[in-house]
């Protein structure tokens, strides 16, 4: 149960001025709603302002109305404009009257002691905040950072600064990349190792770039040298090119050119003749190849058709070795010679393990014809656990002139199919500088489309002169 305060009696209605009647709800003249009308308090508190202690000078007009705190604060003037028509300065504190909150007047500033013999310090700014810089830059009125500044270039690069022997950002050449691949300092993806690999050792040199279309560069190459028994020197390149249809292709080129190169390198030295060492070179490196299909026991229960798409890959190789140009291949990667004396002819001394190249030999198409089809780069023949039988097949030479032995992948002789187009991309002076004759045919197959992933390498070939004349064995 409510309790309801009856109304105090009004003097006149709020509405019409007329006086109502004693208990009215409503005014009799004009209908008014004397209930919403509140009720007059029975006092008027007011909020005292205090008012600093009048200067001795004041008037007693001044002190009188102060001290019966009835007439308001007066506020002091501004200054007037200036002759710029400028607007007035603000007030400052000093000017207006009234107290902080500790009782002392507004503008007053607590007095520090002077120094005997001293002048007056500087007041110290008041700080707002809990935060210090070093080096006294608490008295600044900046916050301090929570971290460093990234506009401290300095800073970033000490902290992220590599220790010897690691890799450096090529974006800020400062900061440590991950093992991800990515800079510790400003975040830029590094790119792969194999995206473009160079390599030059003594006259022969080889360059791998990963082209403008593929997302990673799935050819690999190897480049050495080492001594025949009798002391001559022995100079071996090999090409490998991934098979993008198997899995891991990039891993297979790889394993297949070190497992080429090594053999080469153990078997020359104790006098194998350079084609038997090249057969077992090819060999290895098919080895090496089938080992990536291998699972550990049970991986195949995950997938049953695993073993129909193992890593795959092309192989080529060239060996000087004494007077003698050994080449070895499996695909359709290929060996071109190319003579120091441009007017001699040119060849290509390999033949494709591919669908055109199997036309042409059955005599069912022309070679224009065959490698028109769209089935013509088709492989017949790789390194790989699902390939149905590995034939690998090596040829020797015994060129009677000096001259440029060209190891490539398709994805520089698509560009410079024939003998005569390839020797019309090999810059004159290859000979001289094989490293910048192969980096120049890897830019021939960039400006002409980069499809492919592109290697070459480059091994020139200098003869004592013994007369006309050259001995060709192919197996």
């Amino acid at each position: 149960m409510s309790q309801s305060h009856q109304q105090p009696a009004l003097a006149k209605c709020p509405g019409c001025e007329e006086p109502p009647a004693a208990g009215d709800l409503f005014c009799g003249a004009c209908g008014y709603d004397l209930s919403a009308v509140p009720a007059r308090p029975g006092d008027r508190p007011t909020m005292p302002i205090t008012v600093p202690p009048a200067a001795p000078e004041a008037s007693a007009a001044q002190a009188a109305p102060a001290a019966s705190g009835a007439e308001a604060v007066r506020w002091p003037a501004a200054a007037e404009t200036g002759s710029s028509d400028a607007p007035a300065p603000a007030h400052r504190p000093s000017d207006l009257p009234g107290t902080d909150s500790g009782g002392r007047p507004l503008g007053e500033q607590e007095q520090v002691p002077e120094p005997v013999g001293g002048p007056e310090p500087s007041a110290v700014p008041v700080r707002h905040d809990d935060r210090a810089e070093p080096g006294g830059a608490e008295h600044s009125g900046d916050f301090a950072p929570a971290a460093p500044d990234p506009r401290t270039a300095e800073h970033q690069a000490a902290a992220a600064a590599p220790a010897a022997g690691e890799k450096v950002c090529v974006a800020c050449r400062s900061g440590r990349v991950d093992r991800d691949g990515y800079c510790e300092n400003c975040g830029h993806a590094q790119p792969r190792e194999r995206d473009h690999m160079e390599q030059e050792l003594g006259s022969v040199a080889a360059v791998s770039d990963r082209g403008l279309r593929h997302h990673r560069n799935e050819d690999a190459f190897a480049v050495s040298s080492t001594a025949l028994p009798d002391g001559s020197p022995a100079v071996v390149a090999i090409v490998c090119d991934g098979v993008s249809s198997a899995s891991r292709p990039d891993e297979a080129s790889a394993a297949a050119a070190n497992a080429a190169n090594e053999s080469l390198l153990e078997s020359l030295p104790r006098g194998t003749h350079p084609q038997q060492a090249m057969h077992e070179a090819i060999v290895a490196a098919s080895e090496a190849v089938n080992a990536l299909a291998q699972e550990p026991a049970g991986a195949m229960e995950h997938d049953a058709h695993r073993h129909q798409n193992a890593p795959a890959c092309t192989l080529v190789g060239a060996v000087m070795a004494g007077e003698l140009l050994i080449v070895g291949w499996v695909g359709d990667s290929r060996v071109y010679w190319v003579p120091e004396d441009r007017t001699q002819p040119t060849a290509r001394l390999t033949e494709d393990d591919s669908w055109a190249a199997q036309m042409v030999a059955a005599g069912l198409m022309n070679e224009a014809e065959a490698y028109a089809d769209e089935r013509a780069h088709a492989i017949t023949g790789w390194l790989g656990a699902d390939a149905y039988e590995l034939e690998p097949h090596t040829a020797a030479f015994k060129p009677d002139r000096p001259g440029l032995v060209v190891v490539c992948t398709d994805g520089l002789w698509n560009y410079a199919e024939s003998a005569e187009e390839m020797a019309a991309a090999v810059p004159a002076d290859a000979q001289e500088h094989p490293l910048r004759g192969a980096q120049v045919l890897v830019g021939h197959a960039l400006d002409g489309g980069g499809h492919d992933n592109v290697t070459v390498a480059l091994l020139p070939f200098a003869v004592r002169p013994q007369g006309a004349g050259s001995a060709c064995e192919t197996v």
